[in-house]
């Protein structure tokens, strides 16, 4: 269930979700949402972009949405902002190979712009829409951290309200695992004015995550 008033998974009026399993796993699931039409962003997505990562994985981070690489390749995280991903991670000494990846939002959202396919933020009815995923992938894999890449998932997850800028790198109380916390999502330290800003962030970011592998760490 959707916590701390999140909004209820819904689909947008006139839409509907395709046949759910009764079945458990990731790998059914995952079949079932490449069916979905809870909005529209699938008619000009090529791919559902489902979560990867093992089964038996007790850390889910979650970012906002697959962009263009990923929709292209129907895998999270394997475009720009996943190497600076896997670059922190691997800082941070966590092993992403440990580690479960996804999506608030699992198609992606984009406007024409010449030959390029640019990033467009989700609105509150798609991200709810497509709610019903992200709880079915937690609800299984029911992990002892989740860690929220962004504002989108951060405001999903934990509270429509959540400063990422104010509150990144620490434990937030929730429902949802016993270890919450949020963090920048990699794309926005692609996004830094120059060099110093994205190294600056860069660091900023994997001390987060290294924050992250000590909560790891104390699970064992």
């Amino acid at each position: 269930m959707p916590q701390n008033g999140s909004p209820e998974p819904a689909p947008d009026p006139g839409h509907r979700y395709p046949e759910l399993p009764e079945k458990k796993s990731l790998g059914a699931w995952r079949d079932a949402a490449a069916q979905c039409r809870a909005c529209d962003l699938w008619k000009n997505a090529t791919q559902t972009v489902f979560g990867e990562g093992r089964g038996t994985a007790k850390v889910i981070f979650v970012g906002e949405q697959p962009g263009d690489k990923e929709d292209i390749a129907g895998k999270p995280f394997v475009g720009p902002a996943g190497v600076v991903l896997d670059e922190a991670l691997k800082a941070a000494g966590i092993d992403r190979d440990t580690v479960y990846v996804t999506n608030a939002v699992k198609h992606f959202k984009w406007r024409p712009s010449g030959k390029r396919r640019l990033h467009e933020k989700p609105t509150r009815g798609e991200i709810a829409a497509c709610r019903l995923w992200l709880d079915a992938e937690i609800g299984i894999l029911k992990p002892l951290v989740v860690v929220c890449l962004g504002a989108t998932a951060a405001q999903a997850l934990i509270s429509p309200t959540f400063k990422v800028t104010q509150q990144r790198g620490t434990l937030i109380p929730s429902t949802l695992a016993a270890n919450v916390m949020a963090t920048v999502h990699p794309s926005s330290i692609l996004r830094a004015p120059d060099d110093d800003a994205r190294e600056r962030e860069r660091k900023l970011f994997v001390a987060d995550l290294r924050a992250v592998a000590e909560v790891i760490r104390g699970l064992d």
